[in-house]
């Protein structure tokens, strides 16, 4: 058991290119993790990993032994879940990615009960607005809000969420209320954009009586977490393009108002990617019929 623990270890220090990171997601101290690969390194008597100032990468012996030893972790999984299939019982561990807005909003306030209701199955939350590759970190399932990205992967769809764009009322005082589409570029505002490498959002379409209109607005600051995005226009600093359930709240006291409501933007699709393959363990499919049926609850509170 030992041997197989430090496999594990070993697997996820390399995905997540951490010692602390690799032993936080098994909840093992970075003591224990660290002790763990210099037993797996003293056993196939080779060096595993080099560090750098930034983080660990394997060695070539590292990167040979990694592809052998996650496949071997991920039929081990496989294995664990046929025989909570066949129990009835599901049991191990949950890894699931959520942008931040949907992740804190509706994913988080779930997966307490979820857990609840499956006492042996133990989640791991992983919220980031930067789009992840499931694969490379080997997660089980991502949220996604947007447009979904071409994949080999399946997508459950949850719902449409309508957009919309909306400002505090004494940004709109300072800066002027757009009338129409392009002028959001024309008056110069200051569009707050969620950006990071290889990011979607350089541009807004807007849904206008012609057709989509796309629109390369630009502002003076951007930010690669969502609800930066949301402080920013609820302090008057400019126009968000938001989810109406991130916003409506908001809406609703008058902190912030819509902006061009009749061209909104492009409603987002929110649902559930996940490989094919997850969809024969037990545990993971009731986690995403789960959160399929009780999000929606949450979205039109």
């Amino acid at each position: 058991m030992p041997y197989l623990e430090s496999i594990k270890v070993f697997v996820r220090v390399v995905e997540l290119g951490s010692i602390t990171s690799g032993g936080r997601d098994l909840r093992l101290t970075p003591a224990v993790a660290s002790k763990r690969i210099k037993e797996l390194e003293t056993r196939l008597g080779a060096r595993l990993l080099n560090r750098t100032t930034r983080k660990l990468v394997p060695t070539e012996a590292g990167r040979l032994f990694y592809e052998q030893a996650r496949t071997v972790v991920a039929a081990l999984e496989d294995a664990e879940a046929s025989l909570a299939g066949f129990s009835g019982q599901p049991r191990g561990t949950i890894r699931v990615t959520a942008p931040l807005g949907v992740g804190r909003r509706l994913v988080a306030p779930l997966v307490p009960r979820f857990c609840d209701l499956y006492p042996e199955v133990d989640v791991r939350l992983r919220l980031s607005d930067r789009r992840v590759d499931l694969f490379e970190e080997e997660l089980d399932v991502a949220f996604v809000l947007g447009t979904p990205p071409d994949s080999t992967m399946k997508l459950r769809k949850i719902a449409e969420c309508p957009r919309l764009l909306c400002a505090a009322p004494a940004y709109l005082a300072r800066a002027g209320t757009p009338q129409r589409p392009q002028d959001l570029i024309a008056q110069n505002h200051n569009c707050l954009l969620l950006r990071f490498p290889r990011s979607p959002e350089y541009f807004w379409v807007l849904e206008t009586p012609e057709g989509p209109v796309k629109l390369e607005v630009s502002g003076r600051f951007d930010a690669d977490e969502g609800d930066v995005l949301l402080n920013w226009a609820l302090d008057g600093h400019g126009i968000v393009n938001k989810p109406l359930f991130e916003v409506a709240e908001h809406l609703d006291t008058g902190r912030l108002v819509p902006v061009l409501a009749d061209t909104p933007p492009a409603p987002s699709v929110f649902g559930i990617l996940y490989p094919h393959r997850k969809l024969q363990d037990p545990k993971v499919q009731r986690f995403i019929d789960f959160m399929v049926r009780h999000s929606k609850t949450l979205m039109t509170r």
